[in-house]
């Protein structure tokens, strides 16, 4: 099973992506340089079909004007974790004698 990010990372993924617009007027030659790196991260990041898709509409989300404030990670990392119960280990006991 493959371990998935944490809330922490893909927070991080958009605060990058808001970060384009720091400095005013460059916001969207930055988008330029990271629309293509942030749609290969989140394909790398989330794998299978769901990685590819939301990697296109992550490319696309942050090279349109306008829309980088979706937080396109953190609700993939939202939807993994309400798409499918967590697996729990179970507790592991140690044998005394």
């Amino acid at each position: 099973m493959k371990k998935q990010p944490s809330l922490a990372f893909c927070v991080l993924m958009d605060l990058i992506g808001y970060a384009t617009y720091i400095i005013p007027g460059l916001g969207e030659l930055g988008d330029i340089i990271w629309a293509p790196i942030s749609g290969i991260i989140f394909f790398i990041t989330f794998g299978g079909w769901k990685g590819a898709m939301g990697g296109m509409f992550n490319f696309v989300e942050e090279i349109l004007p306008g829309t980088d404030f979706i937080p396109s990670f953190t609700i993939m990392w939202f939807l993994k974790r309400l798409g499918k119960p967590q697996q729990q280990e179970p507790i592991r006991t140690i044998k005394i004698g």
